[in-house]
């Protein structure tokens, strides 16, 4: 075994991976799609194992609840009031100085998503929300990229890897996205972190399969796991993109990718807010809202009426007020910067 991959010895060792394995690995490009609990646990592991050009893109910054689950980051990174990409390039350059790691902060939105895919070997899904899920399958379906989807919250967690023109899309599986306020967020709901460490190293596995050149040896399936009663399934999913009409990878119509689908924002002149408009139609029943947002350690001053729902949220310089409408229409105060207002959006409201 040649000196330069002494470090890589047991992964070397590997029959499946081998020296030709790893000579690919080295020379690959991954992309990694958001720096939270999933996003920290894929760097890590294929800055570990030694992907040659590691991109990590996420819009947010640390707070101290972040610390439970997200494995990159430390007390220090809090009071230094880091981005999370910037921390996380810290960090892992300590861990592997011989690759190159770029932590682009940066909110992932279609008039970027494609010159940050550019030349990437894979893409990993560690975000917070299906629009950018969305997007991100518009991009990499569109330019022959595979790609792998990951969530988790609660103790569920599921993946599945898209290898465009083979096995079906994210459309083909979830046609459209859950209404704003309707799927629990870990900001609502609580997350277990041992599920966002299996969900994350499961997606790193399927990642170095793809950067290996092992394409034949990824899972076909959706697979799904509650690590807390320990059931677990295997989806058998291979069919869905041949029954399904796809409007993405059947019809190559990438309504999200060209911002038909997505969610506007625009700052408020003058009112030091942002306002957050969903294009699809969505509406968000207040009450239930409310429900969800009672468990949330992070709200404050929480009130609703069948009009609208308004409360108080970390953020921005001095924390945000956030009111929600029926139309899942948003206006969040205290910030002018629209990453921090997608961001909050998509932790207390979803989607």
């Amino acid at each position: 075994m040649s000196t330069p991959f002494a470090r890589y010895n047991r992964q070397v060792l590997l029959p499946f991976i081998g020296e030709e394995g790893q000579k690919k690995i080295c020379a690959s490009t991954a992309v990694v799609i958001g720096c939270g609990a999933l996003g920290t646990v894929i760097a890590n592991v294929l800055a570990r194992a030694g992907v040659g050009h590691l991109k990590i893109i996420d819009r947010d910054f640390i707070e101290e609840s972040n610390l439970q689950r997200q494995l990159l980051f430390d007390e220090d990174d809090c009071r230094d009031n880091l981005p999370k990409a910037a921390a996380a390039e810290r960090k892992l350059k300590q861990v592997n100085s011989t690759i190159q790691v770029e932590g682009i902060v940066s909110d992932v939105n279609p008039t970027n998503i494609e010159e940050f895919i550019k030349g990437a070997t894979v893409v990993v899904d560690g975000a917070d929300n299906f629009e950018t899920r969305f997007v991100l399958n518009d991009a990499c379906v569109k330019h022959g990229l595979p790609w792998i989807y990951g969530a988790a919250v609660g103790s569920v967690g599921l993946s599945m890897t898209v290898i465009p023109g083979t096995t079906p899309c994210l459309r083909c599986i979830f046609e459209t996205a859950p209404p704003p306020g309707m799927t629990p967020t870990c900001d609502t709901a609580g997350v277990l972190a041992s599920v966002t460490g299996l969900i994350g190293n499961y997606e790193a596995a399927e990642a170095l399969k793809i950067c290996a050149g092992l394409t034949q040896h990824v899972n076909t399936k959706l697979f799904q796991i509650d690590l807390w009663t320990g059931e677990q399934h295997a989806f058998k999913i291979a069919r869905a993109r041949e029954v399904a009409d796809c409007p993405c990878c059947k019809r190559r119509n990438f309504e999200f990718l060209e911002g038909q689908g997505a969610s506007s924002t625009t700052s408020l002149c003058g009112r030091n807010a942002v306002q957050i408009n969903p294009k699809n139609g969505a509406k968000v029943n207040i009450e239930d809202l409310a429900k969800q947002l009672k468990n949330s350690s992070d709200v404050k001053n929480l009130s609703a009426n069948k009009f609208l729902l308004k409360f108080n949220a970390p953020g921005g310089d001095e924390g945000l007020e956030i009111t929600v409408f029926p139309d899942a229409r948003a206006i969040v105060k205290g910030t002018k910067q629209i990453p921090v207002a997608r961001t909050a959006y998509a932790k207390y409201v979803g989607a």
